[in-house]
């Protein structure tokens, strides 16, 4: 079933650390979407992996799912520590963020990486986010067309037509992430200018009636203030949401400001 809504999705990363701050996020959570209904937006929230089955059995309904923020790129053998998209499918993860700029710089992930797990999360019934976009240091030499298009085109490449429509893909600038304190996130022409290329590459590799289908959303330091213009006015389908995402109430005004 194809699914036209916007999306905005919480990555929390590792700023829920214990229990106690889960249960408190849980609970300001529940008040904060208390009445809501959104009528043409998914809400997703991607916790620490510990505790998917906790936000499940909390929150999960018609217009929340629960995510992942990774996954391995083999679902069974003997990996240690990793976590397979079939464990995070099986507990109810519907999503997962694939390709995310921090664990491309921290430890070290590639697009072949990223195009494995991709493949390897499709066939477990999981809807990858994947993350694409520049750093400060490509965007100062120009080389934002250019490392995007190499991205789409190494982590997709083995992604069927038929697959495509279940792919999220987030135009992610790293420089505009707030982990790297940016001065100010990109102005709305900006990320239309992403947005235009990347619907460009999906029309060219997959025809006009896939591309309309797959949601192209933006990330990189999003609040209630500025979401209007770096999702609403630039025609992304929604939003990542990051640190915004561990305050509750912000949380359910940025869905709301794009549900309207």
């Amino acid at each position: 079933m194809i699914n036209n809504k916007k999306i905005i999705i919480a990555n929390l990363k590792m700023y829920l650390a214990l229990v106690g701050d889960v249960d408190r996020w849980l609970d300001n959570f529940s008040k904060a979407e208390k009445d809501l209904a959104f009528k043409n937006v998914e809400l997703v929230i991607c916790p620490p992996s510990i505790f998917i089955e906790k936000f499940i059995n909390k929150i999960e309904s018609k217009t929340v799912s629960v995510g992942a923020q990774n996954c391995f790129w083999e679902n069974k053998g003997a990996f240690t520590g990793e976590i397979s998209p079939a464990m995070l499918s099986s507990m109810g993860a519907r999503y997962v963020i694939l390709g995310h700029s921090e664990r491309r710089n921290y430890l070290g992930e590639n697009n072949e990486i990223v195009s494995h797990k991709i493949l390897t999360a499709l066939k477990s019934g999981l809807k990858p986010i994947v993350c694409v976009g520049e750093d400060r240091e490509q965007r100062k030499r120009g080389m934002t067309m250019e490392v995007i298009l190499t991205q789409l085109d190494e982590c997709l490449g083995g992604v069927s037509q038929g697959r495509m429509e279940d792919v999220v893909i987030c135009y992610e600038p790293v420089w505009a992430i707030s982990a790297n304190n940016p001065v100010a996130p990109p102005t709305s022409d900006d990320v239309m200018s992403a947005r235009l290329l990347i619907k460009k590459f999906l029309v060219k590799k997959y025809g006009e009636k896939v591309a309309e289908r797959v949601r192209i959303i933006y990330g990189g330091s999003i609040d209630s203030k500025n979401v209007g213009d770096v999702c609403v006015d630039s025609g992304m389908k929604g939003g990542l949401i990051g640190h915004a995402s561990t305050i509750p109430h912000e949380l359910v005004k940025i869905a709301t400001l794009m549900d309207n």
